[in-house]
């Protein structure tokens, strides 16, 4: 009976790899393929059909095998470590990725701008910038992104979920790979050196966007004022400054700012811990850039200097400052008195009179004044001297 049968012959492919041909398009997107089976698999991604999903973290996938490697992360197991810097993997493929990194190779060159990148899908993702494209936006804000995952990871800043919590501060995070990149901050290792001037980083980006101060080259300007930046981002935050709206207010004390890092930088004031202390006079500091500034005081370096009467001061702030007494601008005016004066903060200090608070009082006599260099001035009467004492600026 099977000699009965008729032989069925195997259906010849009618395309090969060797052919180049690419007989299979996508509908959606333009892509070829040329084998069935991979045409089959990149429907299924392009459907957002996610029918595969994760018990531990509820991850979703369009295929099973999908699923599979993803649970290798919640296993902890990186059975894959790379020779050259020690770094693991869950996957071979994550390992093999990451070699290209080591190799130096970046086959693959942006047309439009240059840029190489050491994987093609790097490129195709990096292309998507100067189409302009930019079809994922967020229903809660309006921000608009040329890629999915990009919305999906913008999506979690309005959760206000921060699963990811750093084990030696505990700061948290809403994405992983923040608290990986916050990690490296810990770990004091700053292998990314700037040749110019010898400044380092922890990340390989951050010494990339420091070499475009050496570069001088200030691509972005704003159309406003004419400012110049060698940073997109540089200039959108500026632009805030225009614009005069200040979203972010500080609930202690109402303050408002037009950045979410300004309100968080100024949050550390109420907080009340200065961390940043000072080596030659012991005075602490809410941050670094303040005790680094405060430091200059020390140095005895005064490098901006007054054109009209030659005062020298150790901040471009003091000048700035200084420069409005030459002017004969009082715009602060007393609405009690009249009373006018240059800066604000002479204002601030004369209202005090007003108030009628005398907030400083002498150990020795009990008077009170309003002003601690009135409390100093009265103090020289009880040391018996009748010379002003030489106060000195600190």
């Amino acid at each position: 009976q099977e000699a009965d049968k008729p032989h069925r012959r195997k259906e010849e492919k009618t395309y090969s790899c060797d052919d180049g041909v690419k007989a299979y398009s996508c509908d959606l997107c333009g892509k070829s393929f040329t084998h069935a089976g991979s045409f089959k698999r990149h429907q299924i991604m392009r459907s957002e059909v996610k029918p595969y999903n994760c018990d531990l973290c509820g991850k979703s996938f369009t295929l099973a095998e999908s699923l599979k490697q993803h649970q290798l992360i919640h296993s902890g197991v990186k059975a894959y470590t790379c020779g050259l810097c020690g770094q693991s993997f869950t996957q071979a493929g994550h390992l093999k990725r990451h070699e290209l990194i080591h190799s130096g190779v970046k086959a693959y060159s942006c047309g439009l701008c240059g840029q190489s990148f050491h994987r093609s899908g790097n490129l195709e993702r990096h292309q998507l910038i100067h189409s302009g494209v930019k079809a994922y936006s967020c229903e809660l804000c309006g921000k608009s992104f040329n890629r999915p995952g990009n919305l999906k990871t913008h999506q979690l800043i309005h959760s206000g979920v921060k699963a990811y919590s750093c084990d030696l501060c505990g700061k948290s995070f809403n994405q992983s790979g923040n608290l990986k990149t916050h990690q490296l901050i810990h770990s004091g290792v700053k292998a990314y050196s700037c040749d110019l001037c010898g400044k380092s980083f922890t990340l390989a980006g951050n010494l990339k966007k420091h070499q475009l101060v050496h570069s001088g080259v200030k691509a972005y300007s704003c159309e406003l004022c004419g400012k110049s930046f060698n940073r997109p981002g540089n200039l959108k935050t500026h632009q805030l400054v225009h614009s005069g709206v200040k979203a972010y207010s500080c609930e202690l004390c109402g303050k408002s700012f037009n950045q979410s890092g300004s309100l968080k930088t100024h949050q550390l004031v109420h907080s009340g811990v200065k961390a940043y202390s000072c080596d030659e006079c012991g005075k602490s500091f809410t941050l670094a850039a303040s005790l680094k500034t405060h430091k200059l005081i020390h140095s005895g370096v005064k490098p901006y200097s007054c054109d009209q009467c030659g005062k020298a001061f150790a901040h471009s702030s003091g000048l700035r400052g200084h420069k409005v007494t030459h002017s004969g601008i009082k715009a602060y005016s007393c609405d009690q008195c009249g009373k006018a004066f240059a800066h604000s903060s002479g204002l601030r200090g004369h209202k005090v009179t007003h108030s009628g608070i005398k907030a400083y009082s002498c150990d020795q006599c009990g008077k009170a004044f309003a002003h601690s260099s009135s409390l100093r001035s009265h103090l020289v009467t009880h040391s018996g001297i009748k010379e002003n004492p030489v106060l000195t600026a600190v």
